[in-house]
C-alpha cells in the first residue's frame, strides 16, 4: 500500500507541475500602437536570453556530459520534469553489481556539486536508462512532456522505493512515555 501511496502523490506532483506549466497560454492582446507609447521603453538586459525549451536542453546536455565524464559511464539519458532531472546511466553489464553502485554514487557525488544536478535522481538501472533515453528521444521530436507523466511517475517510483524509515506510525499522543533515570 505505501508503494502505490507514492506513486500516487509523485503522480499528482507531477500532474500539478504541468497544469501550473501550461497556463502560460497565449492571449490575444493586441500591442500598443506606437503613437500612443509614450511610457519608458524596457531594454532586454540579456540579449541573448534562453528560452525554457533551450534552457532545459542545455541543462539536460550539461548534466548527461556531467554524468558521462565519470569513469566506467559509457552513455547517460537525462529528463527533466519540472525542477527534477532523472538521469539514467549505462554501464557495462558485465560489471559486478558492487562496482555499479560505486559508478552511480560517482555520478551523484558529481551531481551534489553542480547546481544543476543538487535535485537529480539517478539509475544505473538498464530498463530504466532505455525508457529515459526513449522519452528524450520523443520530446526533442516535439511530444509534450505531459504525455509522459504517468511514466516518468513509474521512474520515479522504481528510483525512490518505500523505506521502512518512512511507514513509521505517527506517534499516539494518549500513550503515556517512559522517561528513564541515570
Amino acid at each position: 500500500m505505501g508503494a502505490n501511496m507514492l506513486k500516487r502523490s509523485l503522480l499528482a506532483a507531477a500532474l500539478c507541475l504541468l497544469v501550473a506549466g501550461c497556463g502560460n497560454g497565449t492571449r490575444n492582446e493586441v500591442s500598443p500602437s506606437p503613437q500612443n507609447n509614450s511610457g519608458v521603453r524596457a531594454q532586454q538586459t540579456q540579449p541573448h536570453g534562453l528560452t525554457g525549451a533551450d534552457k532545459n536542453g542545455q541543462v539536460i546536455a550539461h548534466l548527461e556530459a556531467l554524468a558521462e565524464s565519470v569513469p566506467g559511464v559509457n552513455r547517460a539519458h537525462c529528463v527533466i520534469m519540472g525542477n527534477r532531472a532523472v538521469v539514467g546511466i549505462d554501464v557495462d553489464e558485465h560489471l559486478e553489481r558492487s562496482r555499479v553502485g560505486t559508478i552511480k554514487y560517482s555520478v551523484a557525488e558529481a551531481f551534489r556539486k553542480d547546481p544543476y544536478g543538487i535535485h537529480a535522481l539517478v539509475t544505473a538501472d538498464m530498463d530504466l536508462s532505455g525508457r529515459l533515453k526513449e522519452i528524450g528521444a520523443d520530446v526533442r521530436r516535439g511530444r509534450p512532456i505531459s504525455g509522459f507523466a504517468e511514466e516518468m511517475a513509474d521512474i520515479i517510483g522504481r528510483i525512490v522505493p518505500q523505506t521502512p524509515r518512512n511507514t513509521v506510525p505517527p506517534e499516539d499522543v494518549n500513550t503515556p512515555k517512559l522517561h528513564k533515570k541515570m
